[in-house]
């Protein structure tokens, strides 16, 4: 089947996603630090989304919302090893994709819960071509791009990587890479919002100390941190690498032009900022992801788009459009076809919602983000409320939360949770949760 046949039908759909990469860790946003031409290249030729974030900041989370199109607290899928609801299975995104006739094949990290898809269990739709392993997870796909085929296709390629930041932390051996340290002087100075910020959340430190061995920074010297930030900079530079390897077998066959190519990640990483590593807190740095999608044919090129995305719920709705499939009624999301083909589209969504529960731990919160600002609300601890004006406080130094003039703004935010956690249902530890002067029900 020629590539302009299937234009005019259905297009081939590669999704392409890391685990633990911040919006930031790419060199068209930032070439101070990495440098990702492959990745660059997917965004000069399509459009890249300035404000998406992820559904959940921890990996399980994140991919149930992705696969399902449903928010993760609305079914208790919290946890990285939460089993995986029995009655979605067959609306998941593989099902939903091969039923509207794609051969679908998916490579890579799983973690739903297991680490890798099982071989021998098709009941999520998708061949499995490759392990829970970046080594080889690129030459396994140009594999399935090689077969003959009279249908279009659907290739997941789900790396790991920079996900290997956290063995770094642990000083364990790096599972999907290799990193030579170089001399303190080379690697990148600290973050402007290195120190945490007055008024931060009192959760944020309790968890830090009681969870050592998902945060063994907390003994960090500056220049640990420098290397730290080297470390995982050089790590997606090697799992660009990895991705290129994908795009330019796309573009070697002829393939590339015509097909819809959608890259993100599961969720960012702290960076440093904050002085705080890996995820789980709703930090700028750890729910703000890349998202780039390359429509197929000669749309917008080039393009940053500044409109609120949830790359985790919006995903299964935009690959769904393109695949012609029908789109399940417990779906959250909401297509962003539109915004990637046409320049003034306008909004999706007048806000969005990322929700956590921190890892090995039963703390939650939920961050609301508007155009302009971001309110963030964890279920216990001082200054649990926070709000910040994300248009002119991008890394999150003043907590307008404290400040009596901001109150209305304040009270805004809090009913859009309200609203956000009636409408999905949204089950928590079973206690309600009290805010000042208004309060905001999540018993369920």
């Amino acid at each position: 089947m020629s590539a302009s046949c299937m234009l005019a039908q259905q297009p081939n759909i590669i999704y392409i996603m890391t685990d633990h990469q911040t919006a930031t860790a790419m060199s068209i946003v930032d070439d101070t630090h990495v440098s990702t031409p492959h990745l660059d290249k997917l965004a000069k030729d399509g459009v890249r989304f300035s404000n998406a974030y992820c559904a959940a900041p921890l990996s399980g989370p994140s991919r149930f919302a992705m696969f399902t199109g449903v928010p993760p607290g609305s079914v208790g899928m919290m946890k990285n090893n939460d089993p995986f609801p029995e009655e979605l299975k067959q609306e998941t995104l593989g099902n939903l994709i091969t039923a509207a006739g794609y051969d679908s094949g998916y490579a890579g990290k799983w973690h739903l819960p297991k680490a890798s898809l099982p071989k021998d269990d098709d009941s999520f739709g998708f061949t499995s071509l490759h392990e829970h392993n970046d080594y080889g997870l690129a030459e396994a796909c140009i594999r399935f791009l090689d077969q003959p085929r009279e249908k279009p296709f659907f290739l997941v390629a789900s790396f790991d990587n920079p996900h290997n930041i956290c063995e770094y932390a642990r000083n364990q051996e790096l599972p999907f890479a290799e990193i030579v340290e170089p001399p303190i002087d080379e690697c990148p100075n600290l973050p402007s919002n290195f120190a945490p910020a007055p008024y931060e959340a009192e959760i944020i430190r309790l968890e830090q100390r009681v969870h050592f061995p998902t945060y063994p920074v907390i003994n960090y010297t500056a220049d640990d941190w420098r290397r730290y930030l080297n470390a995982y900079y050089r790590l997606v530079e090697i799992v660009d690498t990895e991705i290129g390897k994908i795009i330019d077998a796309l573009v070697e066959r002829g393939l590339y032009d015509d097909a819809v190519i959608i890259f993100t990640s599961d969720h960012g990483d702290g960076v440093a900022a904050n002085q705080w590593n890996q995820k789980s807190a709703l930090f700028e740095e750890i729910v703000n992801v890349p998202f780039i999608v390359k429509a197929p044919g000669t749309y917008a090129t080039n393009v940053e788009r500044p409109e609120l995305v949830n790359a985790g719920l919006d995903l299964l709705p935009t690959i769904c459009e393109y695949a012609g499939a029908k789109v399940p009624a417990r779906a959250a999301g909401k297509s962003i076809r539109t915004l990637v083909e046409q320049r003034h589209a306008g909004e999706v969504h007048p806000y969005i919602v990322t929700e956590t529960q921190f890892d090995k731990s039963p703390t939650r919160g939920w961050m609301v983000r508007t155009p302009r600002y971001k309110y963030v609300l964890y279920d216990k601890g001082k200054y649990r409320e926070q709000l910040f004006d994300i248009e002119a406080d991008r890394k999150e130094r003043r907590n307008l939360a404290i400040e009596k003039s901001q109150q209305n703004v304040l009270n805004q935010h809090r009913a859009l949770l309200n609203q956000w956690v009636e409408q999905h249902n949204i089950r928590t530890t079973g206690r309600e949760i009290i805010l000042p002067e208004q309060e905001i029900n999540v018993t369920r």
